[in-house]
């Protein structure tokens, strides 16, 4: 089986570029990001503080989270319900961004995300995919772009979605994700050692595509 890991940090483009490549190699998406989001989004419906350990580690028996790919394409299904749009919300994010550093939480996912690259050839992304969660992918990308660019790009996603909102809180939202994701105790996102370090700060979404698919090409 052929593997794909691609990590980085909050709004480098990971999923869409992920979810492209791999419907034009013809692999199985995977997005761990949104596996997350769904415990996030469990955990906000709870009424649960996601900063809690123990308030979210208490509420992971009573999840059961499936995986529904069609065409390649996956969706989350959170106790039966497909919540694979509910979990894109912004405040979600946040979310997810706080359970993921729960070590509780990192392993009840983590068989789920290595069985299914284990069945299939897979196109991975998330935050510790290189570096935990699949250590001998074929591939391994690091993502990346400066908080500038990205919190620019993820600007105007949000004003063409009708979404009011400004550069300096979409900015200050990326570089809080960014420190902790980067200073969690628990897999926290670094660059693995053999990835690859691809940075799109000054391509556009055509040239990063095609860059990215090259190198991917190029390794396997």
């Amino acid at each position: 089986m052929i593997s794909v890991a691609i990590d980085g940090p909050s709004g480098a483009g990971k999923s869409s570029m992920a979810r492209r490549l791999a419907a034009d190699l013809g692999y199985t998406y995977v997005d761990t990001g949104a596996m997350y989001r769904a415990i996030g989004l469990y955990a906000r419906r709870a009424g649960a503080d996601t900063k809690d350990a123990g308030a979210v580690g208490a509420l992971l028996p009573q999840i059961k989270l499936d995986i529904r790919l069609e065409d390649g394409a996956q969706h989350i299904l959170l106790n039966g319900e497909d919540v694979t749009e509910a979990v894109r919300a912004e405040d979600i994010g946040m979310a997810a961004s706080d359970v993921s550093a729960h070590p509780a939480v990192r392993a009840f996912l983590l068989d789920t995300q290595r069985n299914l690259a284990a069945s299939r050839d897979v196109l991975m992304d998330g935050r510790d995919i290189g570096t935990v969660v699949l250590p001998d992918a074929t591939v391994k990308i690091y993502l990346t772009a400066s908080a500038d660019a990205r919190a620019r790009r993820r600007l105007a996603e949000l004003l063409e979605k009708g979404k009011q909102t400004d550069y300096e809180t979409v900015l200050a939202d990326i570089e809080q994700r960014d420190y902790q994701d980067t200073h969690r105790a628990v897999a926290p996102l670094r660059q693995a050692e053999d990835a690859i370090l691809v940075d799109t700060s000054d391509i556009g979404i055509e040239e990063s595509f095609a860059l990215l698919k090259k190198t991917i090409l190029a390794h396997i």
